[in-house]
């Protein structure tokens, strides 16, 4: 992002002339301020994409002083919507400015400059006629590096077509991309789940893991930041085994990358929801997998609709102990 807020407007030199005022005097008007330029997070917007295509950002600059004392008018700020979540980085130093999170925030980010002084503020008993006056000040310019991090209590984790989209869509309103093939998700999906007395939190899904996600493999660390603000972790594990990959080792690998990315993910609160269970493997192999891991996973078939209940019902749950603000 390239801010460049406004410059002030001039100083205006001039003299009072009218009839019957003599020697009237210095009524050089002020220049107005620059605008400024600040960043505003808003929950209905979703993505930094507008501000990828249209990366400056310009305020209005500050008229310049007119005679008989006129002050020129100040330019407009300029406040650019972002999403709540969005990181402001200054792109030289890589320094963290702000991290705008809550609905509403503001965040100055460009100065608007100030305007200049008009002759008349020169004007005294020694100088009768001034022709002093100051230029209005530029404005400030940077540039900006802004990085999205998804708001949501629950960040659902899983392989590629473990069925983290097909979930998200039977437990809220979200229209993810659904097809049997490897990294159908290509971008973070955040859907609300509402529940019947009307207590709602946020869902993210994202690109399915695989080993070595943490260094970027396949969309990896890419989509593995989008999870960093979550709180719970909604595991979800391909219990029939479809590609071929043992629902065990899959578990046991997405905590290593998990960890490997960011070691607090272990320390989060966690559900394990194991899918496809309209199908006879599943059924065998879970017996295997909760003596391996210890755990008894919430069974469901994400296409037939089944067991969906219990995993909104142990999702608010965690919520409400874990996640205070929704």
């Amino acid at each position: 992002m390239h801010v460049c807020a406004g410059n002030g407007g001039n100083g205006c030199v001039s003299f009072r002339r009218e009839k019957f005022v003599p020697l009237g005097g210095a009524d050089g008007g002020d220049g107005g301020g620059g605008g400024s330029v600040f960043l505003k997070a808003d929950k209905n917007v979703d993505s930094l994409v507008p501000l990828f295509y249209a990366p400056y950002c310009r305020a209005d600059h500050g008229v310049h002083g007119k005679g008989k004392k006129l002050r020129g008018r100040v330019g407009d700020d300029l406040f650019t919507k972002v999403p709540c979540g969005t990181e402001v980085h200054d792109a030289e130093s890589g320094e963290l400015l702000v991290d705008l999170v809550e609905d509403g925030s503001t965040f100055l980010v460009g100065s608007g400059g100030k305007g200049g002084l008009g002759n008349y503020h020169w004007q005294n008993t020694q100088n009768k006629a001034p022709r002093e006056h100051t230029n209005g000040e530029p404005g400030e310019q940077r540039d900006l590096r802004l990085e999205f991090k998804t708001v949501a209590a629950i960040g659902m984790i899983g392989f590629p077509n473990a069925g983290k989209s097909s979930l998200l869509s039977k437990i809220s309103h979200a229209h993810p991309k659904i097809a049997p093939y490897p990294f159908t998700t290509m971008h973070p999906i955040v859907g609300t789940v509402m529940c019947e007395d009307f207590f709602s939190f946020r869902t993210v899904d994202v690109a399915g893991l695989i080993e070595g996600a943490h260094k970027g493999t396949g969309l990896g660390d890419t989509f593995l930041r989008h999870v960093e603000r979550t709180q719970i972790l909604l595991v979800i594990i391909d219990m029939a085994a479809v590609d071929g990959r043992n629902p065990t080792d899959d578990y046991n690998c997405l905590l290593k990358e998990m960890e490997m990315y960011q070691s607090d993910f272990m320390d989060r609160p966690r559900m394990v929801v194991a899918n496809k269970f309209d199908m006879p493997e599943a059924k065998a192999n879970v017996s295997e997998f909760t003596e391996a891991t210890g755990i008894t996973p919430i069974e469901i078939s994400a296409a037939k609709g089944t067991g969906i209940e219990a995993v909104i019902a142990e999702a608010r749950r965690l919520v409400e102990i874990h996640v205070k603000d929704r």
